[in-house]
């Protein structure tokens, strides 16, 4: 049978990743946790699992996810972040992978979002296809601080896999704004490293240019209340990130 190595990166996750583990089961046979110093009961937690835990301080996501890649010990890499859990016929399809062998270097997952308890399937948020299984020798992540990929050579196809990872965004909004707030403050300081100027109305456009994809572009306005609390806060996201990195480049 084929084994796999579940990563996983946590900060202050001790509320979600146990669920997340609990999926697992079965399904990765190791479980590494690269940790940003929580000062919750995460860490007790993934010890209680089983997981291999390692504390590094927060580096960007890319670097930081291919980090906990690079402390695995099996060819398949299964990434997963600690608000996520594989649903049942994800599961089954990893389950049939390891038992028949796998087939592809490099397999993509659809993931369903939930905002607040909510599943959303427009605003861009489904299907969502990620690249979360693959081979570690012929597939990595890139080292970008935010909006990280999977990189691998252009003549392999991702295979799609049946089931759904399940993402639990948030419980309350105040708590996705806290998210989004965090990001954005990661792509300020990527825009401000490029070397061309950011206008001043910039903040504003591209704003606006988030709002308008997720709103009407993504079909958010089939969303109700959840789609407008969501283009909102694609719009209040990037005019944080233009406006500071704006001022990151003036001082």
């Amino acid at each position: 049978m084929e084994k796999i190595s579940a990563t996983i990166l946590a900060f202050n996750e001790g509320k979600r990743i146990g669920a997340c583990l609990e999926s697992l089961s079965g399904i990765a046979d190791e479980v590494v946790v690269v940790d940003s110093f929580s000062t919750d009961n995460t860490v007790e937690i993934c010890h209680a699992y089983g997981c291999k835990v390692v504390r590094r301080e927060f580096d960007g996501f890319g670097a930081q996810r291919q980090y906990a890649t690079s402390l695995t010990s099996n060819k398949y890499i299964l990434s997963i972040d600690a608000d996520e859990v594989v649903s049942p016929a994800l599961r089954d399809s990893l389950l049939r992978l390891k038992e028949e062998g796998f087939t592809h270097r490099v397999y993509s997952v659809a993931r369903l979002n939930f905002y607040c308890g909510y599943p959303v399937r427009h605003c861009g948020w489904y299907p969502d296809r990620q690249i979360r299984l693959f081979d570690k020798r012929y597939a990595n992540w890139n080292l970008k601080d935010v909006g990280e990929k999977v990189i691998f050579r252009d003549s392999v196809l991702p295979e799609p896999l049946d089931g759904d990872i399940l993402h639990y965004r948030c419980d309350t909004r105040e708590q996705y704004q806290n998210v989004t707030r965090n990001h954005a403050s990661i792509k300020a300081r990527v825009l401000a490293a490029r070397p061309r100027p950011i206008h001043p109305l910039s903040p504003v456009i591209h704003g606006l240019k988030a709002f308008w994809h997720t709103y009407i572009s993504e079909g958010g306005i089939f969303e109700g209340n959840a789609g407008r609390e969501i283009s909102a806060e694609s719009y209040r996201a990037e005019y944080l990130a233009y406006r500071a990195a704006r001022q990151l480049k003036n001082s």
